[in-house]
């Protein structure tokens, strides 16, 4: 019998692991762990303490309490429950912390604790979006630099709307970067969202980023041009849609039933947009709606290509700033030649185009421009230094590569020298010890690098001392104002230096100091629409925290940008019985109750002139003027319609009060109960 021997097939090769597979394991072991560390020390220092800042801004907290007692003002972001005026910016902020106070009932942790949150998720959003291309290493690198800016340690603390603002881009900045990748339309979809429901939290600050993303899109993409600028066009028309639902409410909304827009003279939501937080911004009072007037200079400098530099800005957020310039220049050069698709390029395009352009429009706008603001700058400075760093860092088998990083890392601890130098009584031996390591680090990498253990052991130290010396002033000034509260409407990072406000300075009143409890009492007694009204929203928004959300009526809003009522309207209120008392105050529309102006700080606008007609006929019922009752002329029973001037200026009100009700002393407070006429 016969066999036929069966042909043996060659043995399949044993496929070897990848080396890219054996990084990302031996990444795993150390990079998991390290970046809830991270997390973690960012919630816990972002949260320590947060009660000592009260109320923070009392004007955003006011409007925080009225949300969670009214559903109409939570989605319109009024100041009083009863809705006679909105803050001046939109109310995404507001929700968060009105949603949170609706849970665990309205308190400073309430209010400032979900700020915190989005801190810590703006810093793992950053890790995320840095370590997809550059690895674990420059994305902690990019979080740790985030947490321990000062600016971010102070606006994540704080209840401005920055925090969401910045949150949110940093999650644009993600999605566009996991877009950039396959050229996925849902992901750019996912970027328009996000800088549409940032638009919501800041206005026009959030499309700062618009074009440095629209161009490195349009770069990088791996498709075609014309696949390109229409995923281009589905991006724009999310952010059409994300952020434009809420303006067309609001626009539609009869005006009659709907709040007042403060920082708009003519009640009109795109005045707001296009003005006060637009044009207003950049070019002060010669936009339309202004924006404040030209007092940018008071609260940031003169306008100039150095004020991101200069006493008032500088300790903010521009520690690490020359070096993520460097970073930017330097890596934009080296990858001059290299393919379309390229994503160290694409990286330094989206960072350095959301940086350059806002960086910009920051030092050369005329309007107002607060310190704060440069909150936006962070997340950019330490995504271009992280990917600076550890692209170099990689690479320092190369002289040029070493000698790139020494001197990134002693120009940047020569100026963490002169910025500490601004404050020369607040811990000197830090400028010491800065320098020190900067140089002593600076040498160490221009030194060749040694082969062997021995050798990474070095490379090891060099790169901590590196950092040290990079990041302890910054985290000095982080610290400090993270033990520090800060309260009023320019709060400012880091101790005080000459010219500037550090600390915890207060720049308006918060949680209703200096209230007498009498006063408190007299807010909180009878059923009235508002228990008073006062000029200003600042000083309105003082005694509603100090009452426990009693509404106050904001004649003049913020800066006397909105809520400028004729006085037919304030006379017909007073005869429906729906206001019981006024206030009047000696520090104009954003002033009085207490509330503290920065020196050197612009003062409010002067209210237009006494409108004609002055005389004040009396009649309706024993109530001085505004005729019959329910004639609230222009409204429909409304609190707004009415325009800048005209015969709705707070000093017509206050004049016309004055001359026809009683007074009462209530707390040691003079004020004008419109229930008692004088005759």
């Amino acid at each position: 019998m016969s066999t036929t021997a069966v042909p043996r097939l060659p043995r399949p090769p044993i496929p070897r692991r990848q080396p890219a597979a054996r990084t990302r394991t031996r990444e795993a072991t150390w990079a998991r762990p390290a970046l809830v560390l991270l997390l973690a020390a960012t919630a816990a220092v972002y949260i320590w303490n947060l009660s000592a800042s009260g109320d923070a801004n009392s004007f955003y907290a006011a409007a925080v309490q009225a949300g969670t007692k009214s559903w109409k003002a939570f989605f319109f972001g009024s100041l009083d429950t009863s809705n006679f005026i909105t803050v001046d910016k939109p109310p995404a902020s507001l929700w968060v912390m009105a949603l949170s106070g609706r849970i665990f009932g309205f308190s400073t942790l309430s209010m400032l604790i979900p700020q915190a949150l989005e801190g810590v998720a703006a810093v793992a959003l950053l890790y995320a979006a840095v370590k997809r291309w550059f690895g674990p290493g420059a994305g902690l690198l990019a979080g740790a630099a985030l947490a321990t800016t000062p600016v971010a340690a102070l606006m994540f603390r704080f209840n401005n709307p920055d925090a969401l603002l910045v949150c949110l881009l940093v999650a644009a900045a993600y999605c566009l970067v996991r877009a950039l990748e396959k050229a996925s339309t849902r992901w750019m979809i996912a970027v328009g969202t996000m800088i549409g429901l940032a638009f919501l939290a800041k206005m026009m600050q959030a499309f700062l980023v618009l074009p440095g993303f629209a161009l490195v899109y349009l770069v990088a993409a791996p498709t075609t041009l014309r696949r390109r600028v229409l995923q281009l066009g589905a991006g724009a028309a999310a952010i059409v849609v994300s952020a434009g639902w809420w303006v067309a409410a609001v626009a539609l909304w009869p005006v009659g039933s709907r709040p007042m827009i403060d920082g708009s003279p003519t009640n009109n939501i795109f005045n707001l947009i296009l003005g006060y937080n637009g044009l207003g911004r950049i070019f002060g009072a010669s936009a339309s709606g202004g924006g404040g007037g030209g007092g940018g200079a008071n609260f940031s400098g003169s306008p100039s290509l150095l004020r991101l530099f200069n006493d008032l800005m500088g300790g903010q957020a521009s520690w690490l700033l020359p070096a993520a310039l460097l970073a930017l220049a330097l890596g934009l050069w080296t990858q001059r030649r290299a393919p379309r698709t390229d994503r160290t390029r694409a990286a330094l395009l989206m960072w350095g185009g959301w940086l350059v352009v806002s960086g910009l429009v920051f030092s050369l706008s005329s309007g107002v421009i607060h310190t704060y603001y440069t909150v936006a700058l962070a997340p950019a400075i330490a995504a271009l230094v992280a990917i600076g760093a550890v692209t170099l860092w990689r690479r320092r088998e190369n002289h040029t590569a070493r000698a790139w990083l020494a001197g990134a890392t002693a120009a940047t601890a020569a100026w963490a020298w002169i910025l500490l130098d601004r404050t020369p009584a607040w811990e000197g031996w830090l400028r010491v010890l800065v320098v020190v390591g900067g140089l002593v680090a600076a040498a160490a990498l221009l030194a060749a690098p040694r082969p062997g253990v021995l050798g990474r052991r070095v490379a090891g130290m060099t790169a901590v001392l590196a950092l040290t010396a990079c990041l302890a002033a910054p985290v000095a000034y982080a610290a400090q104002t993270i033990s520090t509260g800060h309260t009023g409407s320019t709060p400012s990072a880091g101790p005080a230096t000459a010219g500037a406000f550090g600390g915890g300075f207060s720049g308006g009143s918060g949680g209703g100091q200096g209230t007498s409890p009498a006063l408190v009492t007299a807010l909180k007694a009878g059923n009235y629409r508002w228990a008073a009204a006062v000029s200003g929203s600042k000083s309105a928004a003082s005694l509603e925290l100090a009452t426990g959300g009693t509404p106050v009526m904001a004649i003049g809003g913020f800066n006397n940008q909105g809520g400028n009522i004729t006085l037919a309207q304030f006379k017909a209120y007073v005869a429906q019985g729906e206001i019981h008392y006024y206030i009047a105050s000696a520090g104009g529309p954003g002033g009085g109750g207490g509330a503290q102006r920065p020196t050197g700080a612009r003062p409010s606008g002067a209210p237009s002139g006494m409108p004609s007609g002055a005389g004040f006929p009396r009649g309706g019922a024993g109530f001085p003027g505004g005729g019959a009752r329910g004639g609230v002329a222009g409204r429909a029973g409304g609190p707004g319609g009415g325009g800048p001037g005209g015969g709705g200026t707070t000093s017509a009100i206050t004049t016309w009060v004055k001359a026809h009700f009683k007074t009462v002393t209530i707390g040691g407070q003079t004020v004008y109960d419109l229930t008692q006429p004088l005759t």
